[in-house]
């Protein structure tokens, strides 16, 4: 058994529709998908399927199930100030792939150190899998709905099995935030990922060469009984589960 075994989860995310940028460049009316996701935007699905302060998610592998398509639509974005703009987005269409992740201590919240309990954590993660995520899933934005069950990584044909190895430019990886890193600054990172038939080993975020200061950010305040619930309370499980 690897260390991962007893925090990993693997699963299947799909949708008509994806679209994974570099934030920092959703200013305007023009958006144009990556061909690949991003560490961020996985990391945020597997957020949405279960996740605490306690922990970290980190995206291991993701594989592409499904031939890389665009499709370019008219969307009418929220104006704040007014308005009625219509902007062009180009998004992926029909996207399908497989994800390994695991879960990890955020050691920069030494106050939670008593809620972690590897063994809860992980039946509860994979049981609200099973049930499609605790929360909505996107792929990328609320523009695009998504879903997820359990898979296991690997199997099935994959559209680009047998098609080598195929390199990107310098993308968007993810953010550091404050409480996962101890420093009250914000920034977005940067990598240069490569896809070997059909799938993506992501650098961890810590091993990203390239990084961009963004803006002071302090760390949100979390204190069990108060705004977080412990994992020991999250529900109750069998002694099925347990064993």
């Amino acid at each position: 058994m690897s260390d991962f075994d007893r925090s990993s989860i693997e699963f299947k995310v799909w949708g008509r529709f994806s679209l994974f940028t570099d934030p920092l460049t959703k200013i305007g009316g023009e958006k144009c998908s990556y061909h690949i996701p991003t560490y961020e935007a996985l990391k945020g699905v597997a957020k949405s399927i279960y996740w605490k302060p306690t922990i970290i998610w980190v995206i291991d592998e993701v594989r592409v199930m499904k031939r890389i398509r665009t499709q370019t639509k008219g969307t009418k974005p929220l104006e704040y100030g007014g308005g009625n703009t219509l902007a062009i987005y180009t998004f992926l269409s029909d996207v399908e792939y497989q994800v390994k992740a695991h879960f990890e201590w955020n050691t920069y919240r030494p106050e939670l150190a008593e809620d972690r309990n590897e063994a809860k954590h992980h039946i509860v993660a994979k049981r609200m899998l099973e049930r499609g995520g605790r929360q909505d899933i996107f792929l990328g934005t609320r523009d695009c709905q998504g879903y997820v069950e359990p898979c296991k990584f690997g199997s099935g044909e994959g559209a680009y099995d047998h098609d080598g190895e195929l390199a990107y430019g310098l993308m968007f990886h993810g953010f550091d935030y404050p409480d996962e890193t101890g420093v009250n600054n914000l920034y977005t990172r940067f990598w240069q990922p490569t896809m070997v038939n059909g799938v993506i080993r992501f650098t961890r975020p810590e091993d990203c060469k390239v990084r961009k200061f963004v803006r002071e950010m302090s760390v949100k305040k979390f204190e069990r009984g108060q705004n977080l619930l412990d994992v020991e309370n999250e529900e109750p499980l069998s002694l099925e589960e347990l064993t």
